[in-house]
């Protein structure tokens, strides 16, 4: 029986020592790449001994370690071997699932057969009754019926491996756009400004000369007709600006089920691929905000979204950047800011600003990359990502870890003073300031990074800078409602054009508060402004039914063009394409429609 410890001894420190033991060998064949018969035997084994004497030698020094090498292989032995030249073929058929499958059936009826022949054939020898051969008929069905339930579950979980590869997936997607360029083919090659592909027509010899009869006949009729009207070069009354007057035409339209019922809130270009498109949606149904699609379209592809991003709330601002152009930066209506990787297939959000102490309280109205030195090229090049919101601040966001801003400026509510008189000069107020303006829209100067224009909920337009003591350098009074957008000119830098709610357009100086000219056509509300990228006298305005486009060198009083181009809805949002004379225009019902400019004056600074 052994004794029991104490508590002293329970509680003494043992030292144990793991050591290992000596290795027994059971057997060991050293490899001989040399015959002892050899001549050269002698001098190998010599050559082996020196070289076990040398490892012996370094096995205590410092400047020796082991490591394992690549042993130069034995000289080839030399054989003669007598045989038939061989031959070589190549043989080869295409095989698919279905044939896999009828060959694994046809092999388990095969032992399917077998085993019946061995069951029959043992039965028959014992001479079975009644009983037992009713039995050994049964057993066979049974196994029969068996193997095609069997093959039937094989053969789904098959094609449900085929059906959720990625290989597939790929392959549909390569698949659909091709179909999708055939089909919008001729819409593609006005839009690309290239010669369309007509499909020649194969006929029979007779109904070719029928054909060519009646073209004959069409010509002649056309020609009386010609010779009996006044060409429209004689004709006085005619003036050439009606001879060739502005016309939209639509060739496509960016839509599908998802975007149904959601209103496009604002569209961006990307920096590097000017086929890609980002478009922002959301839905206010009985003034309760539902979820927002932000989806990113492109050419090869106008009937489904190469991308699309569910958001929890409605998606009221896109832009992407160009610094790293696969970030999409999105805004919404709950005042949340969230960027997204459009080269990843996930979902999810690569940075958000819920957890951001300084979030927006109000909606995200715009945002925008902003470049801050326009002159750097390469690395020396930055970006900032700028924000406006309803709670009547401006902010910049940083990328970091998670994203985060800080104020850049904040909109202060104006008090209504007594009205100004015709020549006198605006006077700053101060009065006590009441509470926070909302804040609609902005602009950066085209040449000055450090300018930019801000649109209130008052009407007012606020010209601020980034840098210096006063952010705001002059206030600019001349709308009634809300100002939904303003836009500064690219050509002629000192000129912005505004929009609003009170159905007008103002055209502004940068040295005037007071507007130069104001365009009115319709009572609607003005709800978005662009000026053309390459002239500096025309811009297109949609309101709630109708697109307009003004040139300024026609005429300051009636658009070149007016027509309904959303019959379905109300438009929302307008945008110049960058490689082509197109208008996209998006509307209330989910599309983006593409229209074709026609006849427009010629580019000029």
């Amino acid at each position: 029986v052994e004794a029991a410890l104490t508590e002293a001894e329970l509680e003494q420190r043992v030292d144990i020592f793991l050591s290992e033991t000596d290795t027994l060998w059971m057997l060991d064949l050293p490899t001989a790449v040399v015959s002892t018969e050899a001549e050269e035997a002698g001098r190998v084994l010599e050559r082996n001994k020196i070289y076990v004497e040398i490892c012996n030698a370094k096995i205590d020094s410092e400047y020796f370690e082991e490591k394992m090498v690549q042993t130069i292989s034995g000289a080839a032995k030399t054989k003669e071997v007598q045989c038939e030249t061989i031959t070589t073929a190549e043989k080869g058929m295409m095989v698919t699932s279905w044939d896999f499958d009828n060959s694994l059936d046809a092999s388990e009826k095969e032992s399917t057969k077998t085993e019946e022949a061995t069951d029959t054939a043992e039965k028959s020898s014992k001479s079975p009754t009644a009983e037992e051969h009713s039995q050994a008929v049964a057993v066979p069905s049974a196994t029969e019926s068996a193997v095609p339930a069997r093959s039937h579950e094989e053969r789904e979980c098959h094609s449900e491996t085929i059906l959720t590869s990625e290989n597939l997936k790929q392959d549909l997607v390569v698949m659909e756009r091709i179909l999708m360029e055939n089909i919008f083919q001729p819409k593609l090659a006005v839009y690309r400004q290239i010669p369309v592909l007509i499909e020649p027509v194969v006929t029979s010899d007779t109904s070719m000369e029928e054909e060519e009869d009646e073209e004959e006949k069409k010509d002649e009729k056309k020609q009386e007709e010609t010779s009996s009207k006044p060409s429209s070069l004689s004709d006085v009354n005619e003036s050439p600006a009606e001879a060739a007057a502005a016309s939209l035409e639509q060739l496509w339209s960016y839509r599908c089920d998802l975007t149904r019922g959601h209103s496009v809130s604002s569209m961006a270009w990307n920096k590097v691929n000017p086929d890609l498109l980002a478009v922002g949606y959301r839905e206010f149904v009985s003034q309760d905000q539902k979820e927002g699609l932000a989806c990113c379209w492109s050419l090869k592809n106008p009937m489904w979204p190469e991308r699309i991003f569910h958001c929890e709330h409605g998606v009221t601002a896109v832009d992407f950047s160009l610094a790293s152009p696969n970030l999409l930066a999105v805004g919404m209506a709950n005042g949340h800011v969230a960027i997204y990787d459009v080269r990843s297939r996930s979902h999810a959000a690569l940075l958000d600003s819920s957890a951001s102490l300084n979030k927006h309280t109000g909606p995200v109205w715009q945002l925008r990359w902003v470049q801050q030195d326009r002159g750097a090229t390469g690395g020396d090049r930055k970006e900032r990502l700028m924000c406006i919101s309803g709670d009547g601040r401006m902010t910049q966001w940083f990328i970091q870890q998670r994203l985060d801003c800080f104020d850049l400026m904040t909109i202060k509510r104006t008090q209504s003073g007594k009205k100004k008189l015709p020549g006198e000069k605006e006077r700053k107020s101060e009065a006590p300031i009441s509470q926070q303006a909302a804040g609609m829209c902005f602009d950066f100067h085209p040449e000055d990074t450090d300018i930019f224009l801000a649109g209130t909920e008052e009407g007012h337009i606020h010209l601020c800078c980034c840098s210096g003591k006063e952010q705001i350098l002059g206030t600019y009074r001349g709308h009634k409602g809300p100002v939904y957008k303003v836009a500064w000119n690219p050509s002629s830098t000192d000129v912005f054009l505004s929009c609003s709610a009170d159905w007008s357009i103002l055209l502004w100086h940068r040295d005037s508060h007071t507007p130069l000219l104001t365009f009115t056509s319709v009572t609607a509300f003005v709800h978005d402004i662009k000026w053309a990228p390459k002239s500096a006298f025309i811009f297109v305005a949609v309101n709630e039914r109708r697109v307009e486009i003004w040139d300024l060198s026609v005429s300051v009083f009636d658009p070149v063009l007016s027509c309904a181009a959303s019959p379905g809805g109300n438009l929302s949002s307008i945008l110049f394409a960058k490689n082509a004379q197109c208008l996209l225009l998006g509307d209330s019902c989910g599309q983006v429609g593409v229209w074709q400019l026609h006849n427009l004056a010629a580019p000029s600074t």
